[in-house]
Formats: structure tokens, sequence, C-alpha cells
């Protein structure tokens, strides 16, 4: 397929600004005529194209104004250095074009593959615990090693979602933030910095234009994209109800593997993952070895690559003395038992605790306890 011209380009935006076009309508649109350029060319035949054809569609399919807006985001487009990525073009994410109500057209911003071999979709709650985000960050740090270009594709949400971001960024691996709004604008505000990162090694994508407000019902628009995008979706944590649920259930309906990570009967966020697993909706998974033989995805290396202390040579004897001991337990350890087992006093080790924990190499968790952030 040959990349859309401007010419093309701009029909589809102005298509896209049409009201009362559904998507699903734009793509059978776009199936009988072959182009948006061609559709605009012939408005004096739509009746023969399309009987029965209202004529307030055809109204505002004749309107100037959706071109005037077609040209001003074409503007934005290019003083941003955003790409646009039509369903008929090469570099459109295959994998979303099967879905039925695949938009058809994309933005993004920063270097992004939409196509690589592998695409894992991570989902679930705002309200992440813990052990969610430990979970999470671990299953990504394990998936690099194995699986490196490996895409993970999230939303930029609160909680799992912008850690499942985070730890690609940490280790390596692409990632992709699919919004629910323009591309101007970044919702949570408190993820720029986070978004910025992400365009040297993947980025942001959107199916609308920019001044398009975050509204509640372009959330589960944006969800469809996630689950579309990707061979697998997996849910981290969620409540009885949300948004990660939904996208577990729209890749379900694509076709999709979808994965739900287990919790405690009786905590709140692992309700929804054990009831996806319960009601066989979802394969259960404890880890990124068990995703990957449930895909029958061969692991391109298996060596680990931890951050061990000699790769850390500005730390202190102590704080090396710390890390060895943490690495020994995997769930982590109470101060006190540090205390004993490194024969130091509490009011020395604890402000070495803190250190280490700004520079991200241990982790305060539940139970007053301290861990690696990575493990061999």
């Amino acid at each position: 397929m040959k990349e859309a011209n401007i010419n093309e380009q701009l029909s589809i935006l102005a298509l896209t600004k049409v009201q009362g076009l559904k998507v699903a309508a734009l793509s059978q649109i776009l199936s009988v005529v072959g182009s948006a350029s061609e559709l605009f060319a012939n408005l004096s035949d739509i009746h023969n194209i399309f009987p029965g054809i209202s004529p307030a569609l055809v109204a505002a399919l004749s309107s100037k104004t959706i071109f005037e807006d077609a040209n001003r985001e074409m503007d934005f487009i290019q003083s941003k250095g955003i790409k646009i990525h039509c369903i008929t073009d090469d570099s459109y994410p295959y994998r979303l074009r099967e879905c039925c109500d695949a938009p058809i057209v994309v933005y993004t911003l920063g270097n992004i593959d939409l196509n690589p071999k592998h695409v894992v979709a991570i989902v679930g709650t705002r309200h992440a615990t813990e052990y969610g985000k430990d979970v999470c960050t671990s299953f990504v740090n394990d998936l690099a090693c194995s699986l490196p270009g490996t895409l993970v594709v999230s939303g930029l949400a609160y909680g799992i979602d912008v850690c499942a971001h985070r730890a690609a960024v940490a280790s390596g691996l692409p990632t992709i933030g699919v919004l629910a709004h323009g591309l101007d604008r970044i919702y949570p505000g408190v993820h720029r910095n986070i978004a910025k990162e992400m365009l040297s090694n993947g980025g942001l994508l959107t199916e609308f234009m920019s001044g398009t407000d975050s509204l509640p019902a372009y959330f589960v628009q944006r969800n469809r994209i996630v689950a579309g995008m990707a061979d697998a979706t997996i849910v981290v944590e969620s409540a009885a109800s949300g948004g990660s649920l939904i996208t577990a259930s729209l890749a379900q309906g694509y076709g999709r593997d979808c994965f739900a990570f287990p919790g405690r009967v009786n905590d709140k966020y692992s309700i929804g993952c054990n009831e996806l697993v319960a009601k066989n909706r979802a394969a259960l998974v404890t880890s990124a070895h068990d995703f990957m033989a449930a895909m029958n995805w061969k692991p391109i290396s298996r060596k680990k690559q931890p951050a061990q202390p000699e790769l850390f040579p500005e730390l202190s004897d102590d704080e090396n003395r710390i890390i060895e001991l943490l690495r020994t337990d995997s769930e982590g350890l109470q101060v006190n038992q540090m205390v004993i087992e490194l024969d130091m006093p509490v009011n020395r080790l604890m402000p070495l605790l803190f250190q280490l924990e700004m520079k991200n190499i241990i982790r305060s968790v539940a139970g007053g306890r301290y861990r690696v952030v990575f493990s061999t």
C-alpha cells in the first residue's frame, strides 16, 4: 500500500470531523469509495454511490468547516512533528486494523514502530497497591530480559498504567501511551515527565485531534485501541468494575489473548482479576515465563541483567552491604532483621535505606520491609 498523500490525509481529517459519523460508518464509506479524497471529489454523485443517504449527512460532507478544521490540524501536526497513520497506510498498526471498530486515522508523537513482532497491553486499577506495582515492574523487567524489543502499550493513567510505562522505560522496552484526548495536552498532567521520556523509545498515540478534551466516553474509546493494538492484554490489578475490565472484554471480543495476575481473595483491587480467572475470561499468569509459554513466544535471551551492587561504584561499602543482604531474600527484610544481620545501629541504617530508595535501588514494601528493585 502507498502512503496517503497530503490531499488524502486532509480528506481523511475532514471526514473525521463530520458530525454524526461513527467509526464503523467511516470505515464502510472508505471501503465503498476507496479513499476519502475520492469521496469528496465525487460529492455531486453521492446519491448514486450511497442511495438513501440523508440530506443532513450530505450537507455535513459539503461543509467548508470540516476542511478548515482539517487544515488547522495539519498545521498543528506539521509544527509539532506529529505523524499521521491512515488505516490504508503500511505504518498503521496492522493488529488494530483487524478490529471492526478501528479508527480510520491515528496520530503519533515520538519514535514509534507500531508493528513490532510482539506487543503486550498492560492495564489495571488507578489505585495500584505496592503488590500490584511490584508485580507489574517485575513482569516488565523479566520480559525485557527474555524478549527485548517487546512493545508495552497502556493508557498513561494513574496506577498500573503509568507503572507499566515507567518499568518499560527503565528496562529499555519501547512503550506507547494511548491517549483519550488530543496531542496538545497530557492528562493527567503529573505524567508529563514520563511521557517525555517515552518519546525516545516509543511515544504517544491518539485518534483525537488537538483541542479534544478527555471526556469520560473517550476513555472507553481509548481502551479499544489499547486492546486492539496488542497480541495479548494483561490485567495486573482491578476492582470488581473499572476500565481495565472493559479493556479485557474488548480484547476478548477481538479474539486476543487475555491474562490476569491473581491476588488475595479479600483484596479489593484483586477482585476483578480473580473473577476474570474464575469465569475463564482470562488465563492466570504469575510471571513473564508463564505468559511467554502460554503465548508460545520463544525467549531471545534468558540472561538476566540485574542492578548488581558492582554496577553502582559510587555507593559506599555500607550501601553495598545492604544491597547484598536484601538480595538474599526476594520478599524483602524488615529493619530489625537488617540491624541484626548487618550489625548496624538503626540510626545509622535508616539514612542509608533512605538514600538507596531515592536512588531507586531499593523499595519499601508492605509489612515495613525493604527489597531491591531488580532481583537476580
